[in-house]
């Protein structure tokens, strides 16, 4: 896996399929994050950013680093895959104090991370 020019996030998938509306299980789809603790990486649009706004409240991102990258694809990769779903472990030490009914900015796990998502994927490789 190449890292491009622009901005690339690192999206991970934490709930499950119960109870989703069918257009935030279409949004995953199109993420390619079939089930829980997957991850995949993808560039920087307008129309990624509005997937992530719309399954928010099923996934967490951010911006994931040179270094995190090459560890990932390292531990957890296939230089086969195209689009490749990346398969983590639940995180060492948990997720956050609220868990994944409540958003980053609350202490929980949902949303942006920012930077941050680095620190989690190295807690789930």
């Amino acid at each position: 896996m190449t890292v491009e020019s622009g901005k690339q996030f690192a999206v991970i998938r934490l709930r499950g399929r119960t109870g989703i509306r069918a257009d935030v299980e279409a949004t995953l789809a199109h993420l390619n994050l079939p089930r829980i603790n997957n991850c995949v990486i993808v560039a920087e649009s307008p129309v990624i950013l509005g997937m992530l706004r719309k399954a928010k409240d099923h996934i967490t991102w951010g911006q994931v680093d040179a270094e995190t990258l090459g560890l990932l694809v390292e531990k957890r990769g296939n230089a086969k895959a195209h689009k490749q779903v990346f398969r983590l472990s639940p995180p060492k030490g948990g997720l956050g104090r609220r868990g994944i009914k409540a958003a980053f900015a609350k202490s929980g796990a949902l949303g942006n991370r920012g930077e941050k998502i680095n620190d989690l994927i190295r807690k789930m490789i």
